[in-house]
């Protein structure tokens, strides 16, 4: 409980408002961004969201957009020939089941093409839904350097635990935090050790900088 504290604190002055880094206007742009951000940076994705929701400017519009074009917008993320797929078939499923109006709950969520749990997790943390934490990248390489988990853990259970050491209520915050943490603190290469008030209790620091 000592280091969890000690992390808490440390998170909470050095990134008190954290904030989601995708831009979006709608709560279906917020799920397609998070569903194209997979294997890139939201900097990249805010590039392509940008002009992909200037060009069409409804689900609607979505649904009846050329492939090709779509093909052309999504290339610079990879994996575009599967994204670009996946945000037609997102938008057509959204119209043509629930009216257009993206649903809210878990399962009909993970049903749609190219969305699983973390994707869902970050949707309800950020739009008040419920609380959560979502685990990507950068939450689970920060989680396991700070023995929050396990070096072997699966995503699944590096977000069970978490969701042990911080209360509830502030789920969605800490989820952000440690996002931002992993991005521009403990990065994967290069994190800032030397002046990071964690490093005492960082597997990473033990072993790779003492």
């Amino acid at each position: 409980m000592k280091n969890i504290e000690l992390i808490e604190k440390y998170i909470d002055n050095l990134i008190p408002n954290p904030k989601c880094e995708l831009n979006y206007t709608k709560d279906y742009e917020l799920l397609i961004a998070v569903m194209l951000s997979a294997q890139t940076t939201d900097k990249r994705v805010n590039i392509v969201t940008k002009e992909l929701f200037n060009k069409y400017k409804s689900l609607y519009e979505l649904k009846n957009s050329n492939i090709d074009d779509l093909k052309s917008i999504i290339r610079p993320l990879g994996s575009f020939n599967k994204k670009s797929e996946y945000v037609k078939q997102i938008a057509t499923i959204i119209c043509d089941k629930y009216n257009g109006i993206m649903p809210k709950n878990r399962k009909d969520l993970e049903s749609l093409p190219g969305v699983g749990r973390k994707t869902v997790n970050v949707l309800f943390g950020e739009l008040n839904i419920e609380p959560q934490i979502a685990v990507d990248t950068h939450v689970e390489r920060v989680s396991k350097r700070l023995y929050l988990s396990a070096l072997n853990d699966s995503v699944y259970n590096v977000e069970m635990k978490l969701r042990k050491c911080f209360k509830k209520e502030t789920w969605s915050k800490r989820h952000k935090q440690l996002v931002l943490f992993g991005r521009y603190y403990c990065k994967a290469i290069k994190p800032e050790c030397r002046n990071c008030k964690l490093k005492e209790i960082c597997r990473y620091y033990k072993k790779q900088v003492k």
